[in-house]
């Protein structure tokens, strides 16, 4: 499969120090071009998930398609996210697919100095 074909993902783990693990990650996809939606056949895809504690709760964000859900635990609200995207992409024409993709997400950490 060449790369234009498929997603990619690449994880880039760093440790900062021994006493403070802390760490950077990279997660980057990439598409030539959105998946045309096949009706005959489905297809699957990798898309980021950012799970977050909410009051009580959880929200999940897909930050390449900005769609998101919750839930009351990480699980329900990870498989909450999977149901909205699932259904975007099956009511979604191409062209709102392509304007609301984005085609690559970089997660990371960053140091601020505070007070």
């Amino acid at each position: 499969m060449a790369e234009s074909d498929s997603d990619r993902l690449t994880l880039s783990f760093t440790t900062r120090n021994a006493r403070r693990a802390e760490t950077d990650f990279l997660i980057e996809t990439r598409r030539a071009q959105p998946p045309a939606y096949n009706w005959g056949m489905k297809t699957t895809r990798q898309m980021t998930a950012i799970i977050e504690r909410e009051d009580d709760g959880y929200v999940a964000l897909c930050p390449e398609l900005d769609i998101s859900s919750q839930g009351d635990t990480v699980e329900s609200a990870r498989r909450h996210l999977i149901e909205a995207l699932e259904l975007f992409f099956e009511s979604a024409d191409q062209s709102e697919i392509e304007r609301r993709l984005h085609g690559e997400v970089f997660i990371t950490r960053v140091e601020i100095a505070v007070g």
